[in-house]
C-alpha cells in the first residue's frame, strides 16, 4: 500500500470504479441488436482484475461469446472473429456496443483510477520487458472485440498516468473534464479548421477565443490583431519568426535569405530551444540566433542584448527581433518586458514573448504583474495546455498584426481557397497558416472557458501559486532540502535534496559530483516504485537539482507534504 492512500482521493465511490455501465447505458444498450449487446456485455469487474494482474496473459480470453454472433450484413456477410473480415470505417449500428464498451473503460481505468492518489502513476518496465509483456505485432487477420478491448485495458495500464496528481513531471498535467469531452467530441466530429464551409462552428469559435486571448494580453483597441491555433509551442515561437521576417524582409517571402543581410534573433540562454530549432528549420542557421546571458534571477540581461545588438549594427547585419521569455522551463523565470520593449522600438525590432508557461497568469489580477510589457510585444505565445491544464495540445500564437499571418503565409491555393464563393470568404482562415488540415483544439478550451468562465480560471491560477508558495515555505524548514532560487517566480521550484551522508562533507567539487547523481537515483526508485513523477536537470555550472512544478489545481497542502516526505524516503540512505 502506497503512503498516498492515506490521503483524500476524489470525490467519488472507489467501491465502484468497476462498475458496469449505469442504468442509463444499460438502458440504452438494451435496445441494441442480440449481437451488440453480447459483444457489448463485458464483465468490468473481470477487466479489474486483469488490469491489476501482471501475469495474466494478454493473448487468451475466456468469453468467445462475441465471436460465435453474426454481425450485420453493413459492411460485408464474410465474417472473422466477430466483426467482418473487411470493417468499413463507418460507425454502423453494430458498433455502438463496441464504442460504449471502450469508453466505458476508458472512463473508469483511465479517467477515474488513473487519476486516484492511491493508484501507480507509472507500472514501469524496460523496452525488452515491455515488448513482451505488450502485444505490439501487427497481423494480416483482424482481432477480435475481446482482443481490442484487452489491447485497450492493456495500452492504459503500462501507460504513464500524465492526469495523475502525482505527475509533476513536465509543463503539462492533470486530467480537465471538461477538456476532455471537448476533445472526444472534436475527434467524433474530426473537422479541419481551414474553411468555414467545413468548420462553420470552430472557425467562429476560434476567432472569439483569439479575440478574448489578445484583448487579455492587453493589445490595444480591444484587443486588434490575429492569431491562430497551433501545433505546440514551438510552432507558434516559429511563426513569431516568419512573422518577423516578413515584417522586416518582405521581399524574403520570394526570393528567400538568399540576397538579404544576415538576420539576427536574439533570446535568452535559458529560452526555450524551439526558438533556436526553428531558426534553424527555417534557414536563418544557429550562428543567427544570439543567446543573452541571465541573470542569478534567470531573466535576460539586457545590458548583454543591448551590447549584441550593437555588434550586429557594427557588422551591418541586421537585428531582427528579440524573442522573450514570461515563464521559463527550468527556473520559471519572467524576463524584464517593458525593458526589452523599449530596446526593440529604439532599434525598431519584432518583439516576441514566449509566454506558453506563464501566460495562464494572466488570467489572474494578482499575477498577471508578472507578465507587465506584455501588451507591447508584436507577438504572444501562450499554451492553455500548459498553466491552465487544458488537454494536449492547445496552442497559440497571438499578434497585434491584423494582416501579417496572411500576408506572410498565403498562397492562394484555387483548389481549396476559391474566392468566388457563396459565403464570405474572409472567414476561410487555412492560407494564413502553414498547415493544410488542422485540429479544432479552440474547442477543448472554449467548453472549459464556458464551463468555469475567466473567475474559474483565475482561481484555478491562483490555487497553483498558493500550493507552489506553501511547498517552497515547507521546503525551506526541512533538513537536506535547499533551494536553486530563492523566491521562484513561478509555480517552478527548483531544489536539491541533500542526503545525510553528504551534510558534513565540504561543499567542493567532490561534493557536487556526488550531489549531481543523487536526482537520478532518487527519480530512479520514484519511477520503479510508482509513487511519483518528478524531472531534474542541471543548468550551467550547477549539478542536478528537482524541478517541481505546478499546474493542477485538484493538488492540496497534503500533496505538498507528500512530495517532499517521498522525495526524503527515496533519498535518505543514499
Amino acid at each position: 500500500m502506497l503512503a498516498s492512500e492515506n490521503f483524500q482521493t476524489h470525490l467519488y465511490n472507489r467501491s465502484s470504479i468497476y462498475k458496469p455501465y449505469n442504468e442509463e447505458l444499460a438502458s440504452m444498450a438494451k435496445q441494441l441488436t442480440t449481437a451488440t449487446a453480447d459483444a457489448a456485455d463485458i464483465d468490468a469487474a473481470q477487466a479489474a482484475v486483469d488490469y491489476g494482474n501482471p501475469s495474466k496473459q494478454m493473448l487468451g480470453s475466456n468469453n468467445s461469446n462475441s465471436n460465435s454472433k453474426t454481425c450485420s450484413s453493413n459492411n460485408n456477410n464474410n465474417v472473422a472473429n466477430g466483426l467482418s473480415s473487411f470493417v468499413a470505417s463507418h460507425p454502423s449500428a453494430e458498433f455502438e456496443g463496441f464504442i460504449r464498451a471502450c469508453v466505458d473503460e476508458i472512463i473508469q481505468l483511465a479517467v477515474l483510477q488513473g487519476t486516484n492518489r492511491s493508484s501507480k502513476v507509472v507500472e514501469w518496465h524496460e523496452p525488452a520487458e515491455l515488448r513482451k509483456l505488450f502485444d505490439f505485432d501487427l497481423r494480416d487477420q483482424a482481432e477480435s472485440p475481446d482482443k481490442l478491448r484487452q489491447l485497450l485495458r492493456e495500452t492504459i495500464r503500462f501507460s504513464v498516468k500524465t492526469g495523475h496528481p502525482y505527475f509533476i513531471n513536465q509543463l503539462y498535467s492533470g486530467v480537465d473534464p471538461y477538456a476532455l469531452i471537448g476533445q472526444w467530441l472534436t475527434d467524433a466530429l474530426n473537422p479541419s479548421v481551414y474553411t468555414y464551409e467545413v468548420a462553420p462552428v470552430f472557425t467562429l469559435m476560434e476567432e472569439q477565443v483569439l479575440g478574448e486571448m489578445r484583448r487579455i494580453v492587453g493589445f490595444p483597441n480591444n484587443g486588434q490583431g490575429d492569431g491562430i491555433f497551433c501545433p505546440g509551442g514551438s510552432i507558434a515561437n516559429g511563426y513569431a519568426i516568419s512573422c518577423a521576417r516578413f515584417q522586416y524582409a518582405p521581399e524574403s517571402k520570394k526570393n528567400g535569405l538568399f540576397t538579404a543581410k544576415p538576420l539576427i534573433i536574439f533570446t535568452s540562454e535559458d529560452a526555450h530551444y524551439s526558438v533556436e530549432k526553428l531558426a534553424m528549420f527555417m534557414g536563418f542557421g544557429s550562428e543567427h540566433v544570439r543567446k543573452i546571458a541571465t541573470n542569478e534571477l534567470g531573466k535576460m540581461r539586457l545590458s548583454d542584448l543591448e551590447e549584441q545588438i550593437q555588434l550586429c549594427l557594427d557588422n551591418n547585419w541586421q537585428p531582427l527581433m528579440v524573442s522573450a521569455t514570461a515563464g521559463t522551463t527550468v527556473l520559471g523565470a519572467f524576463d524584464d518586458l517593458l525593458g526589452i520593449s523599449e530596446l526593440c522600438h529604439k532599434h525598431n525590432m519584432w518583439m516576441h514573448v514566449d509566454a506558453a508557461w506563464g501566460g495562464g497568469a494572466l488570467m489572474s489580477k494578482k499575477y498577471r504583474q508578472l507578465l507587465n510589457g506584455i501588451e507591447r510585444a508584436d507577438s504572444v505565445t501562450w499554451n492553455p495546455h500548459k498553466l491552465l491544464s487544458a488537454s494536449q495540445q492547445c496552442s497559440t500564437f497571438l499578434t497585434r498584426h491584423t494582416q501579417v499571418l496572411s500576408q506572410c503565409h498565403s498562397t492562394n491555393a484555387a483548389y481549396l481557397f476559391q474566392k468566388d464563393k457563396f459565403y464570405d470568404t474572409s472567414f476561410d482562415t487555412g492560407d494564413k497558416h502553414i498547415q493544410c488540415g488542422r485540429r479544432a483544439d479552440v474547442f477543448k478550451f472554449w467548453f472549459m472557458w464556458k464551463a468555469k468562465g475567466t473567475k474559474g480560471f483565475e482561481a484555478h491560477v491562483e490555487q497553483v501559486f498558493e500550493m507552489s508558495e506553501y511547498f517552497t515555505n515547507k521546503l525551506r524548514e526541512r533538513p537536506g532540502f535547499e533551494l536553486v532560487l530563492d523566491k521562484p517566480e513561478c509555480t517552478n521550484i527548483t531544489f536539491w535534496y541533500v542526503p545525510p551522508s553528504l551534510r558534513q562533507m565540504e561543499r567542493n567539487q567532490e561534493f557536487y559530483d556526488k550531489l549531481h547523481k543523487v536526482a537520478p537515483k532518487i527519480k530512479e526508485a520514484m519511477i520503479k516504485k510508482g509513487s511519483m513523477m518528478i524531472t531534474y536537470q542541471p543548468l550551467r555550472k550547477l549539478p542536478n537539482f528537482f524541478r517541481l512544478v505546478l499546474q493542477n489545481s485538484c493538488l492540496d497542502e497534503s500533496d505538498m507534504l507528500y512530495f517532499l516526505n517521498e522525495i526524503e524516503t527515496l533519498g535518505q540512505k543514499m
